[in-house]
């Protein structure tokens, strides 16, 4: 059985300082508040005139799609939101967190075990927009939301439809297709019968890092599972100290930190330490199945 343990991380105001979309409505010259604003309306407008619930999680998708068809996100299709990855601003220390963490481990005490780490990211955001960034380098996977494209009417083309949805329900789906190795296995899906002590990453060797509520389903599926659970707030937000200080209370998460990943910072170092705690642990218990099995030599009669 292989021996993962899974950092899987949200991305905006996780690993992102901000929103992912900040750098799209630069671009194109849109109010991202008004453009929120009015995202923030269609739940109830729907509700109202057609009688229809909305998810609140992903119909953002939809108010991008109608700005692209309007000419507001002229031309905006895949390949340029896969451009926009490289426009990103990360919070301090990242990507290097995940470059140093995946070779935390590159000793033989541990990858004789086959003890390694994995990064994961599971985001309401867009997918192409985050596999065009930095972050791919060391990302074994990307759960987000995927767009169809259509033609644009000039000869190219433009976002058209919605594929596929992450919302903060379905995070937790994500944890499960990592706990069962998905895609890494083939022929697996997430509703394959394994028994958790064969599956390809046990809840227990996770770490699931987010910044807020929205994330509580995820935190509650790691943790129930006798995985690590981290909370992030931005530097100088009271108010988002606070939140995630009421998590930590009311048992979401196991700690909280300032969003700064640099050397020798809180989350840097709290991230690093539990990793090491989980390869000992795991390193422990594969000595002990060892030394458990082990029967006497035989020995010469008396």
């Amino acid at each position: 059985m292989a021996n993962i343990i899974a950092v899987i991380w949200d991305c905006d105001k996780t690993l992102i300082d901000g929103y992912m979309q900040d750098p799209i409505f630069a671009e194109y010259g849109v109010d991202p508040k008004q453009f929120w604003s009015e995202v923030n309306a269609l739940p109830k407008f729907y509700k109202e005139t057609q009688g229809v619930k909305v998810n609140r999680d992903t119909i953002y998708l939809n108010h991008f799609i109608r700005y692209a068809r309007e000419g507001k996100f002229q031309g905006l299709n895949n390949a340029k939101l896969r451009a926009f990855g490289g426009k990103q601003k990360f919070y301090r220390g990242i990507p290097e967190i995940l470059r140093a963490t995946k070779k935390l481990l590159d000793d033989p005490a541990y990858t004789e075990y086959g003890i390694q780490v994995e990064h994961y990211i599971v985001s309401t955001g867009f997918a192409e927009v985050i596999r065009g960034s930095a972050l791919m380098d060391y990302v074994e996977e990307v759960w987000g939301c995927e767009l169809i494209e259509g033609p644009d009417g000039a000869g190219g083309t433009v976002i058209s439809e919605v594929a596929y949805t992450i919302d903060n329900t379905t995070k937790t789906r994500a944890i499960f297709e990592i706990n069962k190795g998905i895609p890494k296995l083939q022929d697996i899906d997430v509703n394959t019968r394994i028994e958790e002590k064969n599956r390809r990453v046990q809840l227990k060797n996770m770490i699931y890092i987010a910044d807020g509520p929205s994330d509580i389903p995820a935190f509650s599926v790691v943790r129930q599972g006798g995985g690590a659970t981290f909370a992030i707030y931005p530097r100088g937000d009271m108010a988002a100290l606070q939140q995630v200080e009421r998590m930590r209370a009311d048992g979401r998460v196991d700690m909280f930190a300032e969003a700064d990943y640099s050397e020798d910072s809180t989350a840097r170092m709290w991230i690093e330490n539990k990793i090491q705690q989980i390869a000992d642990r795991i390193r422990k218990e594969e000595r002990e199945a060892v030394t458990g099995n082990l029967s006497e030599g035989p020995k010469h009669l008396s």
